[in-house]
């Protein structure tokens, strides 16, 4: 909640518990008072991407709020650049925290950000928290699935499955 040292050491605590291991996309909290400089040593860039089997993963920090909207975040020509480079035609799968149709994400940047992910046909969804609640489908109506999942106190997530031009979502709830 307030970007301190302690708090990441916590939730990387539990996190080292899960039988699988575990990706991150920094958040708006993470962003809060020395919160930036831990998650760098802890987690490394704030925008990355890696090739896993099937899938191009594009890590993205999306909390333009935290930026005072001043154009830079998110960086759309990285964006754009790692779109691009997908010569063997990966599924390109986009993770940020805050969607394009929420406040906090740069009203002056979301149509573009909007059209990199529609025109790239190797982008079928899009993955996103921020919201702390399901949300799924096509809304722009461009091809692109965008998904928000919950947070973990509403008991809930979401699991995908993906294969080479195809995936799957499933909501569980527990």
């Amino acid at each position: 909640d307030f970007g301190l040292s302690q708090e990441f050491k916590w939730v990387n605590e539990i996190m080292q518990q899960l039988k699988f291991p575990y990706l991150t996309v920094i958040g708006n909290h993470d962003l809060i008072a020395n919160g930036p400089t831990v998650y760098r040593k802890m987690y490394g860039d704030f925008n990355y991407s890696f090739e896993y089997g099937t899938n191009k993963f594009i890590m993205i920090n999306s909390n333009s709020r935290e930026y005072g909207f001043d154009g830079s975040t998110p960086d759309l020509n990285w964006l754009e650049g790692q779109l691009k480079d997908n010569p063997s035609g990966k599924n390109a799968i986009v993770v940020a925290h805050v969607p394009p149709f929420d406040a906090d994400f740069d009203q002056e940047k979301s149509e573009a950000y909007r059209l990199l992910l529609a025109n790239d046909p190797h982008v079928q969804f899009t993955l996103y928290g921020h919201q702390h609640r399901f949300v799924g489908g096509d809304l722009y109506e461009d091809g692109v699935q965008y998904y928000l999942t919950s947070s973990m106190g509403n008991r809930g997530y979401l699991l995908i499955s993906t294969w080479k031009g195809g995936h799957k979502v499933e909501r569980i709830n527990y």
